[in-house]
């Protein structure tokens, strides 16, 4: 039978029939080569190797960058020492300082009710799922109950009282957020919160997450506040997509009713104002008339008082000159005739 530490054989990984080597073997093999590679025997070789090997985790972690949005904060032994702009910088090594990196000049946000897929911030989401679902339940002031999802983006300032000030700064945001977003939304209907009063609750959010922001010294400052999704709880979300559909529908009613008063309404206002400006010409006309018959009957009057045996005549003639021309046949008589013998035109009685 072949030794288990031989070479014989193809079958294995190893060169030896398929055994593996034996532990020990290979440790003590392996002391043997690196005593016969360091200078000066086993002892000394090992602290200069160690040596070697603590200067060069000191030179490496000696030096570290600062990307162009952020700053380092540097603590020396855990204290305070100094903030550090962008670009390559060296410290004290071996943990004696300590260089945080902030982003002052990149904007964070933080979600509620639903988490973006590779966010790389860890209080960007809740990072338990049950809270997650928890943070959207919110009561209206009307009783009614509704899941509000929103974000909220934000800035750091202030990077010392951003790390000192507040422990756990983001998290702190997150439970400040949604206090007063329940309390945003408490005090305002379901349907306000639903339609007509999402820019208000917006608004009046902002300026009191930032009051609180600045109350507790966080070193933040909010630029938005943007309200996503809201829905009813799932259990009544289909009988309240009923209701507002019915309000929908009620909604188109009244507006096509007042597009049928506008189209109505304005036309007979037209037709109301042109009989009235008809009306008063008319009657402009008729006054006129009549005064200009009046004024022409008291200057003929005053003829008549005058002469009136020639006004008399006068009028007479005026009136033939106005009535002879529009009479087709005429017949003049003497007037001591008896009687009058037509001539009859019997041409003219057999035309068709």
């Amino acid at each position: 039978m072949p030794s288990q530490h031989g070479n014989g054989g193809q079958g294995g990984p190893w060169g030896g029939g398929g055994t593996p080597p034996d532990l020990e073997v290979l440790v003590r093999q392996g002391q043997d080569r690196l005593r016969q590679l360091l200078p000066g025997g086993g002892s000394r070789g090992l602290i200069a190797l160690a040596l070697l090997a603590l200067a060069g985790l000191g030179v490496w972690t000696a030096y570290y960058t600062v990307p162009s949005d952020s700053v380092a904060v540097v603590q020396r032994f855990g204290k305070y020492l100094k903030e550090v702009q962008p670009g390559l910088h060296f410290k004290l090594p071996l943990g004696i300082d300590a260089a945080t990196i902030v982003p002052v000049k990149r904007q964070l946000k933080q979600e509620f009710g639903f988490t973006t897929p590779g966010a790389s911030d860890p209080y960007q989401s809740p990072r338990d799922g049950n809270r997650q679902k928890r943070e959207t339940e919110m009561v209206t002031g009307d009783l009614n109950a509704a899941l509000v999802e929103w974000v909220v983006q934000y800035r750091i300032l202030d990077p010392v009282k951003f790390l000192f000030e507040v422990r756990e700064a983001s998290e702190t945001l997150r439970y400040v957020s949604e206090s007063v977003m329940r309390e945003v939304v408490g005090d305002r209907t379901v349907d306000e919160v639903i339609t007509i009063g999402r820019q208000e609750i917006e608004t009046e959010a902002l300026t009191k997450m930032q009051a609180l922001s600045t109350k507790y010294a966080m070193g933040i400052s909010i630029d938005q506040v943007q309200l996503k999704n809201i829905n009813p709880p799932e259990p009544v979300q289909e009988s309240f997509n009923e209701v507002n559909q019915a309000q929908q529908e009620k909604e188109k009613l009244i507006n096509e009713a007042r597009r049928d008063y506008n189209k109505v309404i304005p036309l007979a206002e037209g037709e109301k104002d042109q009989r009235i400006r008809e009306a008063d010409g008319y009657r402009l006309k008729r006054v006129n008339e009549a005064e200009g018959d009046v004024a022409r009957f008291s200057a003929l009057l005053a003829e008549y008082r005058k002469a009136p045996e020639v006004t008399r005549r006068r009028i007479y003639i005026e009136t033939l000159q106005d009535v002879m021309p529009g009479i087709r046949s005429k017949i003049i008589i003497d007037e001591q005739a008896r009687s009058i013998l037509l001539n009859l035109d019997i041409r003219k009685g057999n035309q068709p």
